[in-house]
């Protein structure tokens, strides 16, 4: 008889509630669970295909271990033998900065992704970390750390109580929103419009969101920051500012005025091939409506100015009195964030702590760009990244110039990947450890419940018994850090027990905490849980802000709603002046950069990516049931610039960049503005060796190889994925 049972999708950031159909040990259906507290039934293509993806015929069963030159099937044992007798080793040799590890994209929607990672860095002692942040979010990181101190502190729109929302560089139609968890995107933006509020999108393609707007601006590509910046000085030259309760909080509001002062809507309006009206207008309707937000994601991230972007977004927030405010733009508290304490000064943040080895690119939260990861294996001399261990990360298509680096991992020492597939990034590992599917696993949203747009706390026990011969996902992990750090046969629980007594035992030495001044011991007694992660999970509920434990979400299968955003200023400041440091030094430092941008001479034509309902970066292209239909790696070419270069739609044209060329199929739309063409990011997998039947059927085409790595965003080491130069020509 079929059964039932409850799974939070992590198949984006969205995390909505399904309700799994099980015959036996296989998942038949999936549709949205209707009580879920968060989502209330709403599911996209990618949560409907769960049972595809669960059986996927191509994610591995066992690990590979690399034997004569070849990857073979091997036990668990030999895998992690493998490993422990290769690393260790290979440290102590070259040192601990010879290690590089790379963290991709799914590792914030696992458990095991947000809990192992950095005891992994920490057995290792390397600094040489590398993430899918460099590729699309680390600009706003890097901007929220100046601003507010730290770089965890995003504030995400209120989107069920604002006004007026302006949207740049963001398609959540598509993606499902990015750093701002809401289930139903769709859903909530046409409410928005229902209750007579305004939908502003910003975006050089027209794409579902801008669809839905009531006013779709396209400007040039890359603009974005200039584009803000001009907003905010009319918002101060006319006087509209209006930052309420958070004036006292602010500081260097009179000298931001001075250092806009020549981002007028008329310098601006060139750079942007907007009007200066258009401009001028969109500012005054921002600072006059009852409640606002601005919201900037992907598009407004990925290109040269992306950290001045991010920033801006949050100035004009704080201008018009929308931070922190219902409405407006607020913080989240996480189940799992640490008790609120006092109010008070921080230690602040900063970047370029150290530095890579051979471009010297300064670190930002503790991470190098990725874009660099290939000249770090490739350099010789003291610190070259020999051993490589890549978790759930496959930057051979995610990162710059991927021909590049398909050949830096073949000479590395050692790699391991902890990955279902053999991928065109871990098909060059010497060993592979392969999780389990996502239904025989556990989930809470660690990462993703401190961008929800409603505090809400939910938890899914694995829904199918772990197949004999797989290997839990937080085992794999915990196993991995044993073997690299010369523990290699130690019960792989101790990894968990070794964090639950030090956290409990920091957590009596502070006297904000819950737990000031009780015994550790004692407090580890009372956790409970059946597995390590577990144990972790209820501990960090009962040290969050809720007095929540385990047992609580056990009881509640459909989530427990803990309200809606509220204020949290000052609280959340970590700054060293304990304020809002509205123009910190390192973005003034940049700004002379960002104005002479007024004076850049166009390219003629330009690339930018975009994102499909029924896909999440390079993950699932190898699901029969999300391919076809829109889903479909072609160049987005507009009408005019079709006809002026002799291209046809259903043609060919070979599209050149920086970093070499492609030949792509061309499709004539006018959803991409003249000057502009569109490529989807993620595909390629036409590379020998990987194992992923339907995605090498139609590869694609890897846009990111049309990039040489060169182009960042300056402050944040961002590669430039958006708004770069390209020439096409047609093809027989």
């Amino acid at each position: 008889m079929p059964r039932t049972a409850l799974r939070i999708c992590p198949l984006c950031e969205a995390t909505c509630g399904l309700t799994l159909t099980i015959e036996g040990a296989t998942v038949t259906g999936a549709r949205g669970d209707r009580d879920d507290v968060f989502s209330r039934g709403f599911i996209c293509p990618k949560g409907a295909a769960f049972g595809q993806i669960d059986a996927d015929p191509d994610r591995l069963r066992t690990p590979l271990v690399r034997r004569a030159g070849r990857l073979q099937e091997a036990t668990w044992e030999e895998a992690y033998d493998a490993i422990a007798a290769a690393v260790p080793g290979l440290v102590a040799e070259y040192g601990a900065q010879s290690v590089g590890v790379v963290l991709g994209n799914p590792n914030v929607h696992t458990m095991a992704g947000a809990l192992y990672p950095p005891l992994l860095l920490k057995a290792l002692g390397t600094r040489n970390l590398f993430t899918a942040s460099t590729l699309d979010q680390m600009p706003k990181h890097v901007s929220s750390g100046f601003l507010f101190g730290d770089p965890l502190a995003i504030p995400v729109p209120d989107l069920d109580r604002t006004d007026f929302l302006l949207l740049l560089g963001a398609n959540p139609v598509e993606s499902n929103g990015s750093l701002c968890t809401a289930p139903d995107f769709p859903g909530r933006l046409k409410a928005l419009r229902a209750r007579g509020g305004t939908l502003v999108v910003v975006d050089p393609r027209r794409t579902r969101t801008a669809a839905l707007a009531d006013r779709h601006l396209a400007p040039r590509p890359g603009s974005d920051a200039l584009l803000l910046a001009a907003l905010a000085h009319t918002v101060l030259a006319e006087k509209l500012a209006a930052p309420g309760t958070l004036e006292e909080l602010v500081e260097g509001i009179g000298e931001l005025g001075a250092a806009l002062g020549s981002f007028t809507p008329e310098a601006v309006a060139p750079a942007c091939d907007l009007t200066a009206d258009e401009i001028r207008s969109l500012a005054r309707e921002l600072a006059a409506a009852p409640t606002a937000a601005v919201y900037g994601r992907i598009g407004s991230c990925t290109v040269e100015h992306g950290t001045l972007a991010s920033w801006l977004v949050d100035v004009l927030n704080i201008l018009t009195g929308n931070l922190d405010r219902p409405g407006g733009a607020l913080f989240p508290l996480s189940a799992t964030d640490r008790a609120p304490r006092p109010a008070g000064p921080g230690r602040g943040f900063t970047v370029g702590r150290w530095h890579s080895r051979v471009s010297g690119h300064a670190e930002a939260k503790s991470e190098l760009p990725i874009a660099a990861l290939a000249e770090e294996i490739e350099t010789p001399g003291e610190g070259r990244i020999r051993t490589l261990i890549a978790i759930a990360a496959n930057p051979v298509l995610s990162a710059p110039d991927g021909d590049r680096l398909d050949g830096a991992l073949a000479g590395l020492d050692f790699m391991v990947s902890v990955d279902p597939y053999l991928n065109e990034t871990s098909r060059h590992a010497h060993v592979v450890l392969p999780p389990p599917p996502p239904a025989q696993s556990a989930h809470f949203d660690f990462a993703f419940n401190a961008f929800a747009i409603h505090n809400q706390a939910r938890y899914s026990p694995p829904a199918i018994p772990l197949e004999e011969g797989l290997m839990d996902e937080c085992e794999i992990h915990a196993r991995l850090i044993l073997a690299v750090s010369g523990l290699h046969g130690a019960p792989p629980g101790a990894v968990d027990e070794r964090v639950i007594a030090d956290t409990l035992a920091r957590a009596a030495a502070d006297v904000h905490s819950p737990f000031h001044g009780t015994d550790p011991s004692e407090q580890a007694g009372r956790v409970t849980g059946r597995t390590g992660p577990e144990r972790r999970l209820d501990m960090m509920l009962r040290l969050g802000p809720y007095e929540l434990v385990l047992d609580d979400l056990l009881e509640a299968p459909h989530g427990i709603d803990l309200g809606p955003l509220r204020p949290r200023l000052p609280e959340v400041l970590k700054t060293r002046s304990g304020r809002i440091e509205l123009l910190p030094d390192p973005i003034a430092v940049e700004l002379p950069r960002l104005r002479a941008a007024l004076a850049d001479r166009p390219a003629a034509l330009v690339l930018v990516g975009r994102r499909h309902l029924r896909s999440n970066n390079s993950w699932l292209h190898n699901v029969p049931a999300l391919t076809g239909g829109s889903n479909r790696c072609t160049l987005q070419v507009h009408p005019q610039d079709a006809a002026r270069l002799g291209l046809t739609d259903g043609g060919r044209a070979r599209v050149a960049g920086d970093g070499g060329s492609l030949e792509v199929p061309v499709e004539v739309t006018e959803a991409v503005r003249a000057g502009v063409v569109s490529l989807p990011h993620g595909w390629g997998h036409d590379r020998a060796g990987a194992r992923l039947g339907v995605a090498s059927a139609t590869p694609g085409a890897n846009v990111n190889q049309l990039l040489d790595g060169t182009r960042f965003d300056r402050l944040s080491g961002t590669a430039v994925l958006n708004a770069f130069p390209v020439e096409l020509t047609p093809l027989p």
